[in-house]
């Protein structure tokens, strides 16, 4: 099992101090934006009764098989319950989404505006997030919220018929193929639990660059400018776009954010793949296929995927996969696994192209 000590504090400015000046959370109508998610997700592929039932149940009972293999892989979580996960539709998935993003940016701290302005914002950020889910939950398959659930200490959710057609469109085995996305998502669900300071410290990271990037508006735009044409040369890169219209201290919290969200799909990839042998004999074709349905699809879905930050999420993966690999190869798994001791042992973005960096840091 992973060493894993309380943390030493996260890097940055306090943004939990109350402001009168302030209040908390994002300016979203979080009910309009579950109902336009819902109103406008596709419908799942047809399929009948005694299909969807079947699936349905392997997939609940395979999140808890997956989690085994997780543990065996990473040494984490000894102790730990192993539970199923929830399998729902894709308008399931999208309320829990929202529901989710809610919970995760409540920590944020915005200026105070009028009413009217801020109902205004709400509605139209209500009804973007909701355009943004619809278009999402018609290909997620998996995801654990850290924030979901009815406690709200964490849910892992399986989208049946976004798997059921993934699995029909790589034309790999149904057994094989759930599974294997069981792998990935028990990995992250093992992440959050098994390192008790990882959902504190990613939900303050996270309010404490909202509260900044917000506040700090007029900059941003005036950023704007040279941001656009950074933007063009970077050949749409929206991740881009973000990190050139954020300031220094912006900047080191983005920074830190996309390491760790790095850190967590990279490691996650490395695990599915790395127990996938042992337990999904079609391992290998699916991850063949699944790689090419990753950067597929046709002008408009690669422009909406780039828009939204699919392609920068899919390099994640890759950086974050070679890591792990590398510091797995180089240290054992033991070794990678003081990247879960505190925020302080976490990689930094240029640690994470430079594993040996790191690994000499932690020695």
């Amino acid at each position: 099992m992973a060493e894993v000590n309380a943390p030493t504090g996260s890097a940055g400015a306090d943004v939990s101090a109350p402001d009168p000046d302030t209040v908390s959370g994002l300016p979203v109508n979080w009910g309009l934006a579950r109902r336009t998610a819902a109103r406008l997700v596709p419908a799942g592929p047809p399929v009948s009764a005694a299909v969807a039932t079947e699936l349905v149940e392997r997939l609940r009972k395979d999140a808890a098989v997956a989690e085994g293999h997780v543990r065996a892989v990473t040494r984490m979580g000894e102790g730990l319950p192993l539970l199923p996960a929830d399998v729902v539709d894709r308008p399931a998935w999208a309320a829990a989404a929202v529901d989710g993003m809610a919970e995760l940016t409540a920590g944020a701290r915005l200026p105070r505006t009028a009413r009217a302005a801020r109902a205004v914002t709400s509605t139209t950020s209500g009804l973007q997030i909701g355009g943004v889910l619809a278009f999402v939950g018609a290909r997620v398959l998996g995801q654990y919220d850290p924030f979901g659930g009815p406690a709200k200490d964490g849910r892992l959710l399986l989208v049946a018929p976004n798997v059921y057609a993934a699995q029909q469109a790589l034309d790999v085995p149904s057994e094989d193929f759930g599974l294997w996305v069981c792998l990935h998502e028990a990995t992250h669900r093992l992440q959050f639990t098994a390192v008790p300071w990882l959902r504190e410290h990613f939900a303050a990271e996270v309010g404490r660059f909202l509260s900044m990037s917000t506040a700090n508006g007029s900059a941003m735009i005036e950023r704007l400018p040279e941001a656009v044409r950074a933007f063009k040369e970077a050949k749409g890169d929206s991740l881009a776009l973000v990190e050139l219209l954020q300031g220094p201290e912006q900047r080191a919290v983005l920074d830190r954010l996309i390491a760790l969200t790095t850190l967590l799909e990279g490691h996650a990839d490395h695990v599915m793949d790395a127990a996938g042998p042992e337990v999904v004999p079609t391992v290998e074709t699916i991850r063949a296929r699944f790689t090419v349905r990753r950067r597929g699809g046709g002008i408009v879905d690669r422009v909406l995927r780039a828009l939204l930050g699919v392609e920068a999420k899919v390099k994640q993966y890759a950086v974050g996969s070679a890591f792990t690999t590398h510091v797995v190869g180089a240290a054992g798994m033991d070794g990678f696994n003081k990247v879960w001791n505190s925020p302080n042992t976490l990689p930094t973005r240029a640690e994470l192209a430079a594993p040996d960096q790191w690994l000499a840091r932690v020695a």
